[in-house]
């Protein structure tokens, strides 16, 4: 790791960061766990304390997405929906959200306005109660609009669903089509029109999540953020000791994502998704969880891609289009900047 100074893609989500955060915070942070919780070398989308019988699941993020507002959804609806999306997947039903919002001076009021509203709106949508929070403003210049920090709280009644319990002959799920988050705002930014709108896919998918454990046995699930469906595979991969197999045939993505992403240059299965969850299932269940998950309004278009193996342990191997087969690796980083 080099001291020379802090870059953008070491806090990007790819292999940049993780380097960064084994050499760096795994080091000084000397005491992990907490009341024989997840603690945080489990590098898992949240950690947890245990309470007697019950275990409070509990998730962070900061938030900076360009531009605040974009098409499907805001700033604020992006921070709940990462708080509530990160304790789902951990097997937990998500409760409460609190929230840092911290705002340069001359930010617009009413834009300020809009953007509280939109968490109220979200945190509704998601069953969750936003119970405490901080404001501050920067002096003018210091900061670039706003960003907004949220912690996920989720109560934990089943088993713990982390990215370490994939095994072999496991299939796996994406709850639906990829890319469309950081494509939709790249396209923004670039100013690209097409015939159908990109929108961002972000959505608080706890009904999604509650559906699949109800219709039978997960065994890991990752919401694909930052290095989209790439990292999350390859964080499964690695953590289980498993190979995963992908069928790119089978991996969902809009025909208007495929061809802005073409145009960017830039592979959607690296890209940022807001909305959607890698799932990794048992054999027996797989049929039944998907169908349970696409009767969801955030996962009507949810496939099974892949399968996990033995061999070839913490690699992602991705049969392509043509009929070969070539390793998927982590991203050197999200090649989007501030995507979320």
């Amino acid at each position: 790791m080099s001291d020379d100074a802090v870059k953008l893609s070491h806090g990007a989500g790819g292999s940049t960061e993780d380097t960064l955060i084994h050499e760096l915070f795994l080091k000084l942070f000397e005491k992990r766990q907490a009341m024989n919780g997840i603690a945080l070398d489990a590098l898992d989308d949240g950690a947890s304390i245990k309470l007697g019988d019950s275990e409070v699941i509990l998730s962070i993020d900061g938030h900076t997405v360009d531009p605040i507002f974009f098409p499907g959804g805001d700033l604020g609806k992006l921070a709940v929906c990462g708080a509530v999306n990160d304790t789902a997947v951990m097997g937990a039903t998500p409760v409460a959200v609190l929230d840092a919002i911290i705002v340069e001076e001359g930010y617009p009021m009413k834009d300020l306005r809009k953007i509280v509203k939109s968490m109220n709106e979200t945190a509704k949508e998601a069953g969750v109660a936003i119970i405490a929070g901080d404001f501050k403003v920067m002096p003018k210049g210091s900061l670039d609009g706003m960003v907004i920090s949220t912690t996920g709280v989720g109560i934990l009644k089943g088993k713990r669903i982390l990215d370490s319990q994939a095994k072999p002959g496991d299939k796996v799920i994406i709850t639906g089509t990829v890319g469309d988050h950081g494509i939709a705002l790249m396209s923004k930014r670039e100013g690209l029109a097409f015939e159908t709108q990109l929108t961002s896919d972000v959505s608080p998918i706890h009904e999604t999540v509650a559906a699949a454990l109800d219709a039978g046995e997960i065994h890991c699930m990752k919401d694909a953020t930052r290095g989209g469906l790439a990292m999350a595979l390859n964080d499964i991969a690695e953590k289980s000791d498993v190979s995963i197999w992908i069928n790119h045939a089978k991996i969902p993505v809009k025909t208007s994502v495929m061809a802005a992403s073409e145009m960017l240059g830039l592979d959607p299965l690296e890209v940022t998704c807001e909305g959607k969850a890698v799932m990794v299932v048992s054999n027996e269940s797989a049929k039944a969880i998907l169908e349970a998950v696409k009767k969801t309004k955030y996962g009507v278009d949810a496939e099974i891609i892949g399968e996990i193996r033995e061999d070839r342990p913490r690699m992602v191997l991705l049969r392509t289009l043509v009929g070969g087969t070539r390793v998927l690796r982590k991203p050197m980083g999200e090649p989007i900047p501030r995507v979320c």
